[in-house]
C-alpha cells in the first residue's frame, strides 16, 4: 500500500502532539531590582530567591530602565530559570509592564502607542495595578480606549483587596487574561504573588520565554498570591516619593526646585489612597 507524503506528515504531527504534556509554569512577572529608584537588590539575589521558592522565572520590571532586566534574563538559565526581560514604563496615561522586549519604550508616550510599540517587538503589554492613581495606575476612562494583552488582576502591594477585585472584575468583563505579580521591591517579597500557566509542551525543557508570552496572550493563566502587610507597604510608599524625585532629578527629568515638591505630592497621594473614599 502506498502512503502519501501528506499522510506521513499528518502522522508525524499527531505523534508530536501525543508527546506533549501539560506543564505547570510559575512566573512572577513584576519584580524590581536595585536599578529602580525604589528597589534594593541586584538581579543575582532576585534570581536566587526565585529558585529557592520554586518559581520557574521572574521578570525584572524596573521603572523606565531596562539594563538590569536584560542582564537578569541572561543570567536566569544559570539559576535554572527561564529568562524574560521587561520594564515598567511610564506612559502618558499610567504605568505599563512591557515584557519580552530588550529595548526601552519611549517614556511618556500615549498608552495605546506604547502598547503597539511593545507588540511590534514581540512583547506582551500588561496593565499593572489599574485604577490605583496613587501608584500611577491607568484610570478607567483611558483603559476603556486601549487594548492591552493582559491586566494585572492581583498585585501583592495593593493596600486592600478592593483594588485587586475591581481589576479582576474588569478583566473578566472585557475578556482580558489576568496575571498576578508580587511587585516586589525587596528580595523577600519575590513570588508573594505569581502567575501560574498550564501549557501543552514537550516537557519542561520546552519552557521558553516565547512559550510563556504565548501562554499569557492566550489566557492560560491563573493568579496566586498574598498581599504584602500594610505596615510594610506603608513604610515603602511613604519613602518612595522622595526617592523617586531624587532618582529622576539626577537624570534631569525633574528640576532641582521641584524635587521636594514632587516627593510631598507623592506622600499626599499615598495618604489619600488609604482613606475609604479612594476605593
Amino acid at each position: 500500500m502506498q502512503v502519501s507524503h501528506n499522510s506521513i506528515h499528518s502522522l508525524l504531527n499527531t505523534a508530536e502532539r501525543d508527546e506533549s504534556v501539560t506543564v505547570t509554569i510559575r512566573i512572577d512577572p513584576h519584580v524590581h531590582s536595585s536599578a529602580s529608584y525604589d528597589g534594593e537588590e541586584p538581579a543575582e539575589l532576585l534570581l536566587e530567591q526565585a529558585t529557592e521558592i520554586g518559581l520557574d522565572g521572574i521578570v525584572v520590571t524596573d521603572h523606565d530602565v531596562i539594563h538590569e532586566s536584560v542582564r537578569a534574563a541572561e543570567l536566569a538559565p544559570l539559576y535554572g530559570l527561564v529568562g524574560i526581560p521587561g520594564v515598567e514604563v511610564s506612559t502618558a496615561n499610567g504605568h505599563l509592564l512591557a515584557i519580552g522586549i530588550t529595548e526601552l519604550p519611549p517614556r511618556g508616550a500615549p498608552m495605546d502607542t506604547t502598547i503597539q510599540w511593545v507588540r511590534q517587538r514581540g512583547g506582551v503589554a500588561i496593565i499593572p495595578h489599574p485604577f490605583q492613581r496613587s501608584r500611577h495606575g491607568i484610570r478607567k476612562r483611558y483603559l476603556d480606549n486601549v487594548r492591552p494583552d493582559a491586566i494585572e488582576t492581583y498585585n501583592s502591594w495593593a493596600f486592600s483587596g478592593l483594588r485587586n477585585r475591581r481589576a479582576q472584575r474588569y478583566a473578566i468583563q472585557h475578556e482580558y487574561p489576568g496575571v498576578a505579580g508580587s511587585d516586589a521591591h525587596k528580595v523577600g517579597y519575590v513570588g508573594r504573588a505569581y502567575t501560574k500557566l498550564e501549557l501543552e509542551l514537550r516537557g519542561r525543557d520546552a519552557i521558553t520565554a516565547d512559550a510563556v508570552l504565548a501562554g499569557i496572550r492566550g489566557g492560560a493563566t491563573d493568579i496566586q498570591g498574598r498581599r504584602t502587610p500594610i505596615p510594610t507597604s506603608s513604610k515603602h510608599y511613604l519613602n518612595a516619593g522622595i526617592r523617586k524625585s531624587r532618582f529622576y532629578a539626577k537624570r534631569g527629568l525633574y528640576t532641582t526646585g521641584s524635587v521636594v515638591q514632587a516627593g510631598l505630592v507623592g506622600a499626599v497621594r499615598y495618604a489619600g489612597s488609604l482613606t475609604p473614599f479612594s476605593h
